[in-house]
């Protein structure tokens, strides 16, 4: 996963102003960091997203993101 998919994925469950708030405010247990000193110290996005998903009990079926049509 790319940091942007990670931003497209943060954008979709909670809305752009909301991501934002939260990737800097919460802290994550796994990673003992909030999600954006995760992502700068280098930490896949993916395991970020993962981290996120838990401490939010982020049903399984939206970790996925919403569907977006291929572009040409």
């Amino acid at each position: 996963m790319r940091v942007s998919e990670f931003w497209r994925l943060m954008d979709d469950e909670f809305g752009a102003a909301r991501a934002a708030v939260e990737a800097d405010s919460l802290h994550l247990p796994g990673l003992d960091a909030t999600a954006r000193e995760a992502l700068s110290a280098g930490v896949d996005p993916r395991a970020v997203w993962r981290a996120v998903c838990e401490l939010n009990d982020i049903p399984a079926e939206r970790r996925l993101g919403r569907d977006v049509p291929p572009t040409r």
